[in-house]
This record gives C-alpha cells, sequence and structure tokens, in this order.
C-alpha cells in the first residue's frame, strides 16, 4: 500500500523503512546499523525521526551523483 509521507508518524520503525523502500525489514534493520544513519535507539528499539530519515535519504540520492 503506497502512503504519502505525511500519512506516516514522526517516528518511523524498521518496518515503516521497509514499507517505504520496499524491502524486507531484515534490510530494514541492516540499513539502520549504518554508520551515517539517523538512528534513535530508545532502550532496545530502533527509531528514526521522519524528517531526518527523508533528509538522509535525499542525500544518499545525491553522494550517488
Amino acid at each position: 500500500m503506497h502512503k504519502s509521507i505525511h500519512d506516516y508518524p514522526i517516528v518511523l520503525t524498521a518496518e515503516h523503512l521497509a514499507e517505504i523502500l520496499n524491502v524486507s525489514k531484515v534490510t530494514a534493520y541492516e540499513l539502520m546499523n549504518h554508520p551515517n544513519f539517523p538512528l534513535v535507539r530508545i532502550g532496545r528499539c530502533k527509531r528514526v525521526l521522519k524528517h531526518e530519515f527523508f533528509r538522509w535519504l535525499s542525500q544518499q540520492q545525491t553522494n550517488k551523483l
């Protein structure tokens, strides 16, 4: 199901990332382990602020050019 960016909560989970990127949840967790990923840890939970994720994603595209 394709959603608008605005339909997602302020704080994203690996499940949200998997849906947005159309990858598995395992791949989303692997992505969250990258050193430059804007990860927020809450106890053992891994989260990312929505605006930080989309900024990071945009930078990844720019870095490839």
